[in-house]
């Protein structure tokens, strides 16, 4: 089976290389270029990967741009910064394949050297924990590293379109009764900085989007 691996991308030109280099036989890489000024979408190309444009800014918008233009049963997603190793796309997309479960996301273990803030871990946490009381999965990361069914997550209809996107997407499949599930994936030094936790209006922007989706997740229980 080839799956496609959708990956978001804004100014990763010096990431792109070992990312692209990283990915295991079977996975074709969708980089989804969202207004870089960089020439990453030039990198992406002559690398190999699929490309395409997305004009809506916002991490959601580019991830959802991806799943669209993806064509295989089962789709991946992941940062394209290097902060996770292709080479681990396996151990999330295995379990979907097998039929063991619906949707993987990849807990992330700190390696050596990778930058994840305090207060970024902590928020995680406490989403995570949200999230194990509204879906009854075993949760404690909202890992960027995901694998699900394509036609199923259009059918899950999401629609936001900034850094709410992963969450509700987790929201969605759990009302839906989906088998959710985790596997361990090394977190490791990325390139550059962190659009979301390296800013503080990054870190607001996503605590504003998330909250956004929880609210219009409880006003539609």
């Amino acid at each position: 089976m080839e799956i496609d691996v959708v990956l978001p991308c804004l100014n990763e030109a010096a990431a792109l290389p070992w990312v692209l280099g990283r990915m295991p036989d079977g996975f074709r890489p969708i980089v989804v270029d969202n207004g870089s000024t960089d020439g990453s979408a030039k990198i992406a190309a002559e690398l190999g990967a699929t490309v395409v444009c997305e004009l809506q800014r916002g991490f959601g918008a580019a991830c959802h741009a991806g799943l669209l233009a993806a064509a295989s049963d089962v789709v991946c997603f992941m940062d394209a910064d290097a902060s996770l190793d292709p080479a681990q796309l396996p151990r999330v997309s295995r379990p979907v394949v097998a039929g063991a479960a619906d949707l993987v996301l990849g807990r992330r273990v700190l390696r050596p050297g990778a930058s994840w803030p305090v207060h970024a871990r902590l928020g995680n946490a406490v989403l995570a924990r949200r999230l194990r009381r509204r879906t009854g999965a075993s949760l404690h990361d909202l890992g960027p590293m995901r694998a699900c069914g394509r036609v199923e997550l259009i059918g899950l209809g999401l629609v936001d379109r900034r850094f709410g996107y992963p969450l509700e997407m987790v929201l969605r499949a759990g009302a839906a009764g989906w088998r959710i599930h985790e596997a361990r994936v090394d977190y490791l030094p990325r390139e550059g900085r962190s659009k979301v936790t390296g800013t503080l209006r990054g870190t607001l922007q996503a605590i504003s989007d998330m909250r956004r989706v929880l609210a219009d997740q409880d006003g539609a229980a």
